[in-house]
């Protein structure tokens, strides 16, 4: 059997763009290595009991677009909102909380600096303004590098989105670009609190310092979603990630797209220059007038082609293409709630997004320890405590906890395999939370770690990166991946990518998913134009 196109990775993306390319009346395949489809975004049980999102964690940049053409809410999705965006506790007990509305967060922020609660509405508009652009530009392909007529209307098109900017506003994104999430934020605050809380988004997976240039973009990144209509809001899928994915391959198999798990995908079958089918590693060859990859860049086109089939300067750049995010991240059960010093036992901060990280020097000195040892010695981590708000993740009175942990090296610099140190990194990082919640440690009945390591073996996270690559300008938009190819097109005529690793980037959006399908499907229109 020829299907009209194969989609190599039932990860989100892949779903996405199946579904579209199946709904315009084409014949896919979707085939997936694992058992599960859902890539990084999956529920599991973990423990007797205990279900968690087994990597990614939380709802906010998933496309509104998206969820209404595949009606994933008609497909049993039910996202629910956090209370409040983040809780910041402090060493000394206490902490920051943020969200909740603008005067309550002003509030907050103003037993730090009365300064920067007065700031807090300026920088909203501001940060919202760029969100826009952002937000705007995501369900666009970007114009191609080095393209014709087309490329160059769409990007006056796409420009028109700056345009519109008042001069401040365009200020401000330039800033955004250009600076360092340090001093950006240094532009706009005094303290510490408030930094470490907006900053933290910057180093979300981002193997960098809060003062690295264009580290303020990340942080912007992290604030184009929305949920529920409520534009930069953060949320829950009731069933954890696994329900979005779940919800989407049931949306796939209503239009006719075939998904087949356990089926690895060895080689890109390439025929006169043009993508042709795939070879699976069982050795069975099925074809296909076009293929989709929906992979990390480096694994589609280091591993399932050969390299006389790339023009050299294009696999020079993608073996320079920089990845690795930094990301260690575990699950943990609980037989309680974390009691952080000086809150109550009880509260919407733990339905939050919990920051162990006080300051942007935290922060920083996070990452220099990172690239000296492998790891920090006091490391970021994140908790989040779904079961707060989904009580279908743990038996009663339990709990389930994500624990998302930035700036750990992809590779030790003592040679030495993450495999070796795992379990001393995962009691250094529940160590860390344990200074601010005393409980936290005894209250852990079953714990499951991945590190960098384990990322990549299971969720072909190449360096363990969420991201599918770095988030630098050099990586961004018509330069994700490469420059010249930043439209999903490859080199390789019939063979596309709709991943992460294009633009808008990392993130559950469906966006690249999206963009992809609608390239695609604009090339079978002219060629069916041009060959009936």
């Amino acid at each position: 059997m020829k299907y009209d196109a194969i989609v190599i990775g039932a990860g989100h993306n892949g779903l996405v763009c199946s579904f579209y390319l199946a709904r315009a009346g084409m014949k896919v395949l979707v085939l997936e290595r694992r058992d599960i489809v859902g890539g990084a975004a999956i529920t599991q049980e973990f423990h007797p009991g205990f279900r968690n999102s087994m990597a990614s964690y939380a709802v906010s940049l998933l496309n509104p677009k998206v969820i209404a053409d595949m009606d994933l809410h008609g497909q049993g999705l039910r996202i629910v909102h956090r209370l409040i965006s983040n809780f910041l506790p402090l060493p000394e007990g206490g902490g920051l909380r943020v969200g909740g509305g603008l005067e309550r967060t002003q509030e907050e922020v103003a037993r730090f600096s009365r300064k920067d609660a007065g700031q807090l509405p300026l920088y909203y508009v501001a940060i919202d303004k760029a969100a826009d652009v952002l937000r705007d530009l995501a369900l666009k392909a970007p114009p191609n590098a080095g393209g014709g007529v087309h490329d160059l209307l769409k990007l006056a098109t796409q420009a028109r989105g700056v345009a519109k900017l008042d001069l401040e506003g365009q200020r401000v994104l330039f800033d955004l670009f250009t600076l360092s999430a340090r001093e950006f934020l240094d532009r706009w605050f005094e303290s510490d609190p408030i930094k470490a809380v907006f900053g933290f988004d910057a180093i979300v997976g981002n193997f960098a310092s809060p003062a690295a240039p264009g580290s303020a973009y990340v942080l912007v990144h992290h604030l184009f979603g929305e949920v529920n209509g409520v534009k930069g809001a953060w949320g829950h899928a009731i069933g954890g990630m696994g329900a979005i994915t779940q919800a989407m391959k049931r949306a796939c198999e209503a239009v006719g797209v075939t998904i087949r798990t356990e089926a690895p995908v060895a080689r890109v079958l390439v025929k006169k220059g043009r993508a042709a089918g795939v070879i699976l590693e069982s050795g069975e060859t099925i074809a296909a007038d076009r293929v989709v990859g929906n992979l990390h860049p480096k694994l589609l086109y280091t591993k399932l082609l050969s390299p006389e089939e790339l023009d050299p300067d294009f696999a020079h750049r993608m073996d320079n293409y920089v990845s690795g995010s930094g990301t260690f991240r575990m699950n943990v059960a609980l037989s309680e709630l974390p009691k952080f010093r000086d809150m109550p036992e009880t509260g919407d901060h733990l339905g939050s997004g919990i920051i162990c990280a006080p300051s942007l020097d935290y922060m920083e000195r996070a990452y220099h320890d990172a690239k000296v040892f492998g790891w920090s010695r006091k490391p970021i981590v994140e908790l989040i405590i779904p079961s707060v708000l989904d009580d279908s993740l743990a038996p009663p009175g339990r709990h389930v906890a994500a624990m998302f942990c930035q700036h750990f090296a992809p590779e030790l610099p003592d040679g030495r395999s993450w495999d070796d140190v795992k379990e001393e990194v995962a009691n250094l990082i529940i160590d860390t939370v344990t200074e601010y919640a005393p409980n936290f440690r005894d209250s852990i009945l079953a714990r499951v770690a991945f590190s960098p390591l384990d990322l990549e073996r299971t969720f072909a996270l190449v360096g363990g990166d969420i991201m599918h690559g770095r988030m630098s300008l050099d990586q961004l938009w018509a330069a994700r991946p490469v420059l010249g190819h930043g439209d999903y097109r490859s080199p390789i005529d019939g063979l596309y990518m709709c991943g992460a690793g294009t633009h808008p980037g990392g993130g559950v959006t469906g966006a690249p998913g999206h963009n992809a399908a609608q390239e695609i499907l604009r090339d079978r229109s002219v060629l069916r134009r041009l060959f009936g």
